[in-house]
Parts: structure tokens; C-alpha cells; sequence
């Protein structure tokens, strides 16, 4: 296989969302695999949280931590994983605030996601009551992002 060749395929799997590649052809075999640091860094949780049950073993059970607030209304969650903006262009207004009246299908807010700006629609008319998320965070697929009442 030709050095340019290898180089593209590598090229295209660091790119994308694949983390093994192989290819068979007649004059050799090539297997090309993405280093994924997430398992690093899972691995090296583990063992702070399982040492945590240990160190507590025959002392005075802690308090209860307090409570979390229950948002009420309904909650506008995030569709996929990507950056959230709440404006369409930096130094621009936001697309939604608290207190404003919104209308169900009206863009709210901007996720990026592989270099696509997606624009998020209300799912429900009603007023914003609360952004639960900080300008250009990165979100997670079913995270709230703003509470509409």
C-alpha cells in the first residue's frame, strides 16, 4: 500500500467518529486504531470512588446533602452533544433570556456540532424562566438546557 494511501485512511479515521479501521488487500494487511484517552481517565476514577466506601467504614454516617431544587416547568433539552451558544454571532444578542415569551418552533439557542451550527427550536410556547447553561459549554445529548413555563 502506497505511503500516500495510508496516510489519507489515517487522516479520515482521526476525523471521524470510528475508532478501528482495517484493510486487506493483496499485497498486505492494514489495521489502523484511534487512542481513545476517555478509558485513561475513567480508570483513574474508579479507584478514588471505591477507596471513598472504605474510608468511611466505622465512622459516623454523614448528613444528608441537601437537597436539590426540583425545576418546574418544562425543561428543553439538548438533541445532541455539541458546544451551546445562546447567540447566533459572538457579541450578538442572545437568542432567548429569562423572561421572554418564546413560541414553540422558534430558534432559542445554537449547538455546534462538528463544525455545523445547529440552531434548537422551543419545543413548547411560554416564557423562559431559567438557562441552565453557560455560553459555549459543552452539552450532552438529553441535558436541560433552558426551563419554559
Amino acid at each position: 500500500m502506497d505511503l500516500r494511501k495510508l496516510k489519507t485512511l489515517i487522516d479520515l479515521v482521526s476525523e471521524s467518529n470510528i475508532s478501528e479501521l482495517e484493510i486487506t488487500e493483496a499485497d498486505g494487511k492494514v489495521r489502523i486504531v484511534k487512542a481513545d484517552p476517555r478509558p485513561a481517565v475513567m480508570m483513574a476514577a474508579a479507584p478514588a470512588m471505591a477507596a471513598m466506601p472504605a474510608a468511611q467504614a466505622g465512622a459516623v454516617p454523614a448528613p444528608a446533602p441537601p437537597a436539590v431544587p426540583v425545576e418546574t416547568g418544562h425543561v428543553v433539552k439538548s438533541p445532541m452533544v455539541g458546544t451551546f451558544y445562546r447567540a447566533s454571532s459572538p457579541g450578538a444578542k442572545p437568542m432567548a433570556e429569562v423572561g421572554q415569551q418564546v413560541k414553540e418552533g422558534e430558534p432559542i439557542c445554537i449547538i455546534e456540532a462538528m463544525k455545523i451550527m445547529n440552531e434548537i427550536e422551543a419545543d413548547k410556547s411560554g416564557t423562559v424562566t431559567k438557562v441552565m447553561v453557560e455560553n459555549g459549554q459543552a452539552v450532552e445529548f438529553g441535558q436541560p438546557l433552558f426551563i419554559i413555563e
